[in-house]
C-alpha cells in the first residue's frame, strides 16, 4: 500500500514548495495534470461532473507536467512523479518520448506515465490530430513509448505502424530502467486498454465501491488478455476515506481487496480539503501534507 499526493491545478510556486514536503511526509508519488489550454467554449460534456460542465476557471494553472516533474525533482531526491494523465493523442509520440526519456535520467529514473485520450474536440481540432482515430493512436503512441523509453538505455529503434511510421532512431538519454506506463479513464474501453497495454489503472475520485467494481473488471480483463500475472497497479482516489489515522481500516481493507485480485494499491489523498482552512492556501496545504505523514504514512 502506498500513498500519492496529487498536485491538481497548484500554481508554480506551490509545486515547488510543496514536493520537498511531500517527500519529507512519506509520500510515494506526486501526481501532476496536464491541459494544454483552456477553450472559451466547448463542444463536448466534460465527462465526470453531472451536468457537464468543467469546475475549474480559465486561468486556473496547469503547470506542463514534463516541466513541472523536472522541477520538482531537482528539490527531491527520493518521491516519484506520475502524469495524470497526459493527452496522449495530442502529442507526436517521438517528441514525448525525448521528453520522458530526458526527465526520467535526469530524475533518477523517478518518473512514470499516466496517459489518456482527451474529450475535448477543439483540442484536437486547435493541435491539428484527429480525434476519431484516438484511441487507436494511443495505443501505437505507447508501442513507440516502450520501444524508446523501455529501459536498458539508447538503443536503435524503428517503428511501421498504421498512424505512425519512422525508420531506425536512437534516442539518448534513455533510462536504463523501464518507464511504468499508466492508463486513465473509467469507461469499458478505456479499462480495458488499460488491463491490454498498462502497468496500472489510473482513476478520478470515486467511492470505494465504484473502485472495487472497476478492480474486478480489470481482473476479469486482464485474465482475458493473459496479464494477470504481470504487475499492476491501481493508483486511485477513494474519496469516501478520510486521509489521517481514522482512514486507516478503509485504505487497509481496500487495498486487501484489490491485492486479493493479483493487484497493487495506491491511494490519492487530498488532505487540505479536510482541515477546515481554505484549500487553496500554500500554507494549508504544507500542513494538511505534513500531517498525512505523520498520521497516516508513518
Amino acid at each position: 500500500m502506498r500513498f500519492c499526493v496529487p498536485f491538481p491545478m497548484f500554481p508554480a510556486d506551490h509545486l515547488m514548495a510543496l514536493a520537498p514536503v511531500a517527500e519529507a511526509a512519506g509520500f510515494h508519488f506526486i501526481a501532476v495534470p496536464d491541459s494544454a489550454f483552456y477553450p472559451e467554449t466547448v463542444s463536448a460534456d466534460y465527462p465526470y461532473s453531472a451536468d457537464g460542465s468543467r469546475f475549474w476557471a480559465a486561468d486556473t494553472p496547469f503547470v506542463e507536467p514534463f516541466v513541472a516533474i523536472a522541477a520538482m525533482a531537482g528539490v527531491t531526491s527520493r518521491i516519484r512523479f506520475v502524469t495524470n494523465v497526459v493527452k496522449l493523442p495530442l502529442r507526436d509520440p517521438l517528441m514525448v518520448a525525448k521528453q520522458l526519456s530526458s526527465v526520467a535520467v535526469l530524475s533518477g529514473e523517478r518518473v512514470e506515465l499516466g496517459v489518456g485520450l482527451s474529450w475535448i474536440p477543439e483540442e484536437f481540432e486547435w493541435t491539428r490530430t484527429e480525434m476519431k482515430t484516438r484511441g487507436a493512436r494511443l495505443d501505437e503512441q505507447v508501442e513507440i513509448l516502450r520501444a524508446l523509453c523501455g529501459g536498458g538505455g539508447a538503443q536503435f529503434v524503428e517503428h511501421h505502424g498504421t498512424h505512425y511510421d519512422f525508420g531506425r532512431l536512437m534516442m539518448s538519454p534513455s533510462p536504463e530502467q523501464p518507464v511504468r506506463l499508466h492508463v486513465g479513464g473509467h469507461s469499458e474501453p478505456a479499462l480495458r486498454r488499460a488491463a491490454r497495454i498498462g502497468d496500472g489503472w489510473i482513476s478520478v475520485q470515486a467511492t470505494t465501491e465504484e473502485i472495487r467494481r472497476v478492480a474486478a473488471d480489470l481482473a476479469r480483463y486482464r485474465d482475458e488478455f493473459d496479464r494477470a500475472d504481470a504487475p499492476f497497479d491501481l493508483n486511485v482516489l477513494p474519496i469516501d476515506i478520510a486521509p489521517n489515522a481514522s482512514g486507516l481500516d478503509g485504505y487497509g481493507a481496500l487495498a486487501e481487496d484489490i491485492e486479493a485480485l493479483g493487484m497493487t494499491a495506491t491511494f490519492q489523498v487530498v488532505p487540505w480539503y479536510f482541515t477546515g482552512g481554505d484549500p487553496n492556501d500554500l500554507a494549508v496545504r504544507r500542513d494538511a501534507i505534513e500531517a498525512s505523514g505523520a498520521d497516516l504514512i508513518a
